[in-house]
């Protein structure tokens, strides 16, 4: 049982001690009131949710990249932007079932940050990407730039990115999270391999979506 224990997101620490404080004044009006609040309780417990990864083996790439989020992946398609230049891009729809922590594909500094505000349409939309609110981080790694785009959904309300400009990430290391529903992008050099397809699931921290040999 020591080890039984699952990580819990601190931005889902307001909104759990405002529930639990409602449900103590509650239970002092009537106790009805607290088991009615107990189920929306469990759910913020089980969204904030941020289980401890392991990544995978490497396999002696030179380079290797996971999945900053977990979800489906919606989108294989060529990329560009200002800090990338032509690359590839992988889309990948979460779902507000999936865990909503998002965490760095790769080791590298952060040498690109830009928040656009935007629509609110569905994260699955062809146009999400370019005209919903979202938050660019962009990586500066020894085999070149990567970047994450984290995009808010129709249900999302807010972007969380802790990056600052300089600070290194590690692979896997947690960065922020988008709360209900939402997307997150990742582009990558041209020459890496992709190894993921349409409609995959991939996790946060342990899916490998692509390589250089």
């Amino acid at each position: 049982m020591r080890n039984f224990r699952v990580p819990f997101a601190k931005e889902g620490v307001p909104p759990a001690g405002g529930l639990l404080l409602m449900m103590w004044l509650g239970w002092h009006l009537h106790p009805f009131i607290t088991a009615g609040l107990a189920p929306l309780l469990l759910f913020v417990l089980w969204f904030y949710r941020d289980p401890e990864r392991k990544a995978p083996p490497g396999e002696g790439e030179k380079q290797r990249l996971l999945s900053p989020a977990d979800g489906k992946v919606m989108e294989i398609m060529p990329g560009e932007h200002p800090f990338m230049g032509k690359c590839q891009k992988v889309g990948i729809f979460m779902s507000p079932l999936n865990v909503h922590v998002n965490r760095s594909p790769c080791e590298g500094n952060v040498a690109f940050l830009d928040y656009r505000p935007g629509k609110k349409l569905v994260a699955f939309h062809p146009k999400a990407s370019e005209e919903n609110e979202r938050f660019y981080l962009g990586l500066d790694t020894p085999s070149g730039p990567v970047m994450m785009v984290q995009i808010a959904g129709a249900l999302a309300r807010r972007i969380v990115c802790r990056g600052v400009r300089g600070q290194r990430l590690e692979e896997g290391q947690r960065y922020g999270m988008i709360q209900f529903g939402s997307k997150v992008d990742l582009y990558f050099p041209e020459d890496m391999e992709c190894r993921v397809s349409l409609g995959e699931g991939v996790k946060a921290g342990k899916t490998v979506i692509g390589v250089r040999s």
